[in-house]
């Protein structure tokens, strides 16, 4: 008898037994071994990492990298447990269309920390990233190093800083915290331009509560040492705040569509309808009379850009100056802006570094800035001195000196002492200066300028406050009156308030081929 073959159309072949496994481990490797895990990340308000992957990108644009990758420690009972990817999925995919190069700390795999293969896919990733000239960002959502394979977990954290370094200024990193963030590990964010936060899940600190609670005695708890309240409003570590991962990844997405791809190219181009030439009537009467009379310097802001919308970049932290993101005639720019409403827009430590680091990352990626001022000056104080305000003051004085783009300042109203020149006065750089009518330039107020130079004429006349107030109007009409920077040449124009719009649309126009010389070094050695 003579044995029958099967029909070679239907028997399983090597082929499609190889194809009907790979298909299987995929899947594997897509739902995650242990559907427990996945409860529990849910149970905890949190979405998986391929969840947040498919907000981040694109539909059906993710291309990933080594999902098959495993550890190979032994040790620790380690063999045991070898889950594909590792606890991180690494890749690239498009936003809006441009590439986005995303690793992503899986926590349902030794809760998201970090080891040697770990380590090297997000190396790899990086490494791509840069070489493609295209945005990182990161989704954090990890327990630090994994503490099973010892010293090569720490290993890999000094690669990721060090491939950090080489892309900052290259191109957009940013940092989305949806998890825990703790020990060293916290540097790998800090190094990173812009850091998104979720509110109640997410936290960032150098030692934990515990650790605080043994050596200082102090008890707190995570979200209030490391949370997103504390590092938007009171350390500045981070630049922005969410309720859910939803909406945070959804203004990721936003800010990944209006930066450039990388340091050699121009902000996107923002189609818009709003007329570059529209005036802007509401601002003549924005200014009160009363210089010590506060105004918003968000108003302007709304005035002054295309459709009135722009993206504030820490608006929890620092408020006495406000760091923006607008488009003027669909063009990208960076706003650094005083606001009288907190500190009477004085300048400080924090406003400083603030301001300092933004337009640092402007500069960096060849976003133009606008400088609108309206500041009395340093805030005094023993604390602000011992502080450091004289350093970090430098810090944002040696920011717009070293900035290539094009730069524009408008003194709204006050611009006193020191504080003027750091404020990208025409003396530091700024390719053109503007003023409004309301403006006054000066060494100080003029109160405090009557008080120094007629000291002696004041305290020996008869009437010490009607000759006082005579002095300072006198003092006024010689050196603070509107057009008396204008005639030194340290201000270009003096413009109506309705024209700011137009007049820097047109400006920017103009200086976007602007090419500017830089002395050849290795680098600054800017302030600490």
């Amino acid at each position: 008898m003579t044995d029958t073959l099967p029909d070679r159309r239907t028997r399983p072949t090597a082929r499609t037994r190889t194809t009907g496994s790979l298909a299987a481990l995929k899947e594997l490797v897509t739902l995650g071994e242990d559907p427990a895990a996945t409860e529990r990340q849910h149970s905890k308000g949190k979405l998986t990492v391929r969840e947040r992957i498919e907000l981040l990108l694109d539909p059906d644009s993710f291309n990933e990298v080594e999902p098959l990758r495993r550890h190979r420690a032994t040790t620790f009972g380690m063999e045991a447990k070898r889950p594909y990817t590792d606890g991180v999925v690494t890749g690239w995919g498009t936003v809006f269309g441009r590439t986005v190069f995303v690793f992503a700390h899986d926590f349902r795999i030794y809760g998201g920390a970090l080891g040697e293969a770990h380590a090297e896919k997000i190396h790899k990733i990086m490494d791509m990233a840069i070489a493609a000239g295209a945005p990182l960002v990161s989704l954090n959502d990890g327990a630090g190093a994994r503490i099973q394979e010892g010293v090569t977990a720490l290993a890999g954290y000094g690669g990721i800083f060090r491939r950090s370094v080489q892309a900052s200024g290259v191109i957009p990193q940013i940092s989305v915290m949806l998890g825990p963030c703790a020990g060293g590990a916290a540097y790998a964010p800090a190094l990173t331009d812009l850091i998104f936060m979720v509110g109640g899940t997410s936290q960032m600190f150098i030692t934990g509560p515990d650790v605080v609670r043994a050596v200082t005695g102090e008890s707190i708890s995570q979200n209030d040492l490391g949370g997103s309240d504390a590092h938007t409003r009171t350390s500045g570590v981070a630049h922005f705040a969410y309720a859910t991962e939803e909406g945070c990844l959804e203004d990721v997405r936003y800010m990944l569509s209006i930066l450039p791809t990388n340091n050699k190219e121009l902000p996107p181009h923002a189609p818009t309808d709003d007329d570059p030439e529209r005036r802007c009537d509401a601002l003549n009467d924005l200014v009160p009379t009363d210089p010590t009379q506060p105004y918003d310097m968000r108003t302007v802001l709304e005035e002054v850009v295309d459709d009135g919308e722009f993206i504030e970049v820490q608006d929890a932290w620092a408020g006495n100056i406000i760091t923006a993101l607008g488009h003027l005639d669909g063009e990208l720019v960076g706003f650094v802006a005083s606001q009288p409403m907190v500190l009477a827009g004085v300048l400080d430590i924090d406003a400083s570094t603030k301001a300092a680091r933004f337009v640092q990352m402007c500069d960096a990626f060849n976003i133009p800035i606008v400088t609108l001022v309206d500041v009395p000056g340093f805030l005094p104080g023993v604390d602000q001195e011992h502080g450091g305000i004289i350093r970090h003051g430098a810090k944002l004085l040696y920011a717009y000196c070293n900035a290539t783009v094009p730069r524009i300042s408008l003194i709204v109203r006050k611009a006193y002492g020191g504080a003027y020149i750091v404020m990208d006065s025409r003396s530091i750089g700024a390719d053109l200066s503007y003023a409004w009518p309301t403006n006054e330039v000066a060494v100080m107020g003029a109160d405090g300028a009557a008080n120094i130079i007629f000291r002696r004429q004041i305290a020996d006349a008869l009437d010490p406050e009607a000759t006082r107030g005579q002095l300072i109007s006198e003092y006024k009409e010689e050196l603070m009156h509107p057009y008396y920077a204008a005639e030194r040449g340290l201000i270009d124009d003096v413009i109506e308030p309705a024209d700011t719009r137009r007049t820097l649309v047109r400006a920017i126009r103009m200086l976007r081929t602007k090419d500017a010389d830089i002395p050849a070094r290795k680098h600054g050695n800017q302030p600490q």
